[in-house]
């Protein structure tokens, strides 16, 4: 999955916004005002940060070691670092995107979930 295509599938997502707070190098995801994404945009192949379930985290970095790492730069049990060098199936990838976005919805205060219904 190239840049393009992962922004394309998060920016479509109900509530979602795209920053550059850390400088030009990481797009940020945000839904709602609250980060699930980061895309490092300097590094080949592309890398992406998303958060997840950390009992299925562990178990992502085991089956996926080489593309499913602990969360560069963040809190390691709710964040992986994703290699899409295509060695990943693409299906899983928007499954993870789907994953980390449902968890930050579900840990927004109860107002803003139901902003994000309304929307």
């Amino acid at each position: 999955m190239d840049i393009e295509s992962f922004r394309n599938y998060c920016i479509q997502k109900k509530g979602v916004t795209e920053e550059l707070p850390f400088g030009p190098d990481n797009l940020v995801f945000k839904v709602m005002g609250k980060m699930f994404s980061i895309a490092s945009l300097d590094e080949v192949p592309l890398r992406v940060n998303l958060k997840c379930d950390p009992e299925r985290a562990i178990e992502l970095r085991e089956e996926y070691e080489e593309n499913i790492l602990p969360g560069y730069h963040m809190n390691k049990q709710h964040w992986n670092t994703l290699v899409l060098d295509g060695r990943l199936d693409p299906k899983l990838v928007l499954e993870l995107i789907n994953h980390s976005y449902e968890l930050v919805v579900k840990s927004l205060p109860k107002k803003l979930q139901k902003e994000l219904e309304n929307l």
